[in-house]
């Protein structure tokens, strides 16, 4: 029961933290104890003093004070409505003119949340202080500092609006979109992968229990720590037979764990209760995420309904940017434990497959467009470059033999 609460936390906690709403309701939270501080302060013997020695700071009229709170709050509310049908609409354009799954990362833009959670903790901030306007004639108990603060805060969101105009015009960009992709996959290759070693598994002979998935999901990570943990404790070894990214039907066989010793029921359900399923395609769990992304761009770009070649070979460039760095860099199939003894062994995509899987079908697409032919041999060309080794020279030789032969059979209809 733990280890599935356990489970349903880290998913959750995932979900949660990806999630649009998720800055703006602690910023949200944030200005509700500013401003239960700034409440403390006003009236507090400090406070009252402060605004008795300079008038300029005492509000003694309460209505006003209401009617200055109430047209402020009317007032963000109207912005904050406005603003986030703006990023509802780059988000509907986005989808509909590029691919569904770019959406992920534009809602986890930072700055969009932070300047939504900042009109909506000021709104929160507003309300909060509405509540305590006191009929006083002396003017102590209105909250002038408060009231002030607010006004200030009012003045902040005013100039972030402006900017945030700019902004999402800037987001909306095709090329904008694509780059932010491309530096996603770029930034989590550089945390996650290493050099590709050849590495043969020390364990395939021995005897194994398998487990079956829970579930139909997308397998998506797992609590490595916890797994070498365990393996390192029972003396295991744990093969995945998917990578992750797949999606698996309920009772699917997707590990096996070695062991010469026979393996107790709680250990599986342990090792079990550590992988995560669940949909979606963050790039910052799994970089191929990024690869699929921006050959779906590419795809839809060259769709007849849309017919933007120029899109897709900006897709095309940003393609061949994170596959040069793939070329000889992959995430490590073997994981070892603290006394560097191969614990884990994952399979993880190989350059070759992500390749042909995402230029093939750009190349499919795109075949009869001069645009699209060139930039692919440009593309291939450089990659032959990079690949010092001459180790893909078969991968690329095939498919320029396939544009060449092309290109050469519309000269000759011609």
């Amino acid at each position: 029961m733990n280890m599935n609460v356990t489970k349903w936390l880290r998913v959750y906690y995932n979900k949660i933290t990806e999630s649009i709403a998720f800055y703006p309701a602690l910023i949200a939270i944030g200005f509700l104890l500013l401003s239960w501080g700034m409440l403390e302060i006003d009236f507090s013997e400090w406070g009252k003093e402060l605004k008795s020695g300079l008038s300029w700071l005492s509000l003694k009229d309460a209505s006003t004070a209401r009617s200055i709170i109430s047209t402020v709050a009317g007032a963000l509310i109207s912005l904050t409505v406005f603003s986030f049908s703006m990023v509802m609409i780059v988000l509907n354009q986005a989808a509909s003119q590029m691919s569904n799954r770019v959406l992920t990362s534009m809602i986890e833009n930072r700055f969009q949340q932070m300047v939504l959670g900042f009109y909506i903790g000021t709104i929160v901030y507003a309300l909060f202080l509405l509540s305590t306007i006191r009929d006083v004639a002396s003017g102590i108990y209105v909250p002038a500092l408060s009231i002030y603060l607010l006004i200030f805060l009012t003045v902040i969101d005013i100039f972030l609006f402006i900017y945030f105009l700019d902004y999402v015009t800037q987001t909306v960009k095709y090329e904008t979109v694509i780059d932010r992709v491309r530096k996603q996959t770029l930034h989590t290759m550089k945390n996650k992968f290493e050099q590709v070693k050849e590495e043969k598994l020390g364990w395939d002979k021995l005897p194994y229990v398998e487990i079956k998935s829970e579930e139909s999901d997308y397998f998506q990570n797992f609590n490595e720590k916890k797994l070498l943990k365990i393996a390192s404790k029972e003396n295991l070894h744990i093969s995945f037979l998917y990578k992750q990214a797949t999606f698996l039907v309920k009772g699917m066989v997707f590990i096996r764990v070695y062991s010469k010793e026979r393996i107790e029921e709680e250990c599986l359900q342990e090792i079990s209760s550590a992988v995560d399923f669940y949909s979606g395609q963050p790039i910052d769990k799994n970089a191929d995420y990024g690869f699929r992304q921006l050959a779906e761009i590419a795809i839809k770009a060259l769709s007849p309904g849309i017919n933007d070649p120029g899109t897709a070979v900006i897709a095309l460039n940003s393609l061949s940017n994170i596959l040069s760095f793939k070329l000889y860099c992959n995430l490590p199939e073997i994981r070892k434990d603290d006394e560097n003894i191969g614990r884990i062994h994952i399979p993880a995509s190989s350059f070759q497959e992500m390749f042909e899987r995402c230029i093939y079908p750009i190349w499919n697409y795109g075949k009869n467009d001069e645009y699209i032919q060139y930039e692919l041999l440009h593309i291939i060309e450089q990659l032959k470059l990079t690949d010092f080794k001459n180790q893909y020279a078969g991968v690329f030789a095939k498919l320029m033999i396939k544009i060449e032969n092309h290109i050469q059979a519309e000269l000759d209809k011609s």
